[in-house]
């Protein structure tokens, strides 16, 4: 007889949509992000980990650094620590990215808030 019971990933709910953690290793931490039409995720940057980000669904502008990258279903960008970054829908359908982070260290206080539209700049977490 197997005891095993799957457990569905739960989602965790932010202002501007929510995430799944799809793996959390010592080494890596994959997580699904779904970002609503018109919302951005803060503008922030971390120091432990770097993170490379393949979309899946949707339209999206990514601030990295200074420059502005727009993404589609297919496309990727990679950023490294210390980088600001930021991700927007800029689409009417949901924004769907699969964010692979490596690094030494992947608990939420390692985002520091650079700007916020919700009122977290300076909080240390998503």
């Amino acid at each position: 007889m197997n005891d095993t019971v799957e457990r569905k990933p739960e989602e965790d709910h932010r202002p501007w949509g929510f995430y799944i953690v799809l793996s959390d290793e010592p080494d890596h931490k994959v997580k699904r992000i779904v970002v609503y039409p018109g919302k951005r995720l803060s503008l922030q940057r971390h120091r432990h980990r770097s993170e490379h980000w393949h979309m899946v669904n949707g339209e999206a502008l990514v601030t990295l650094n200074d420059k502005d990258i727009r993404l589609r279903k297919g496309g990727s960008v990679d950023i490294p620590a210390n980088a600001a970054h930021r991700i927007k829908n800029i689409g009417t359908d949901n924004v769907v990215f699969i964010e692979i982070q490596q690094g030494d260290y992947f608990g939420e206080d390692d985002i520091e808030r650079l700007e916020d539209d919700f009122g977290r700049a300076g909080k240390r977490d998503i």
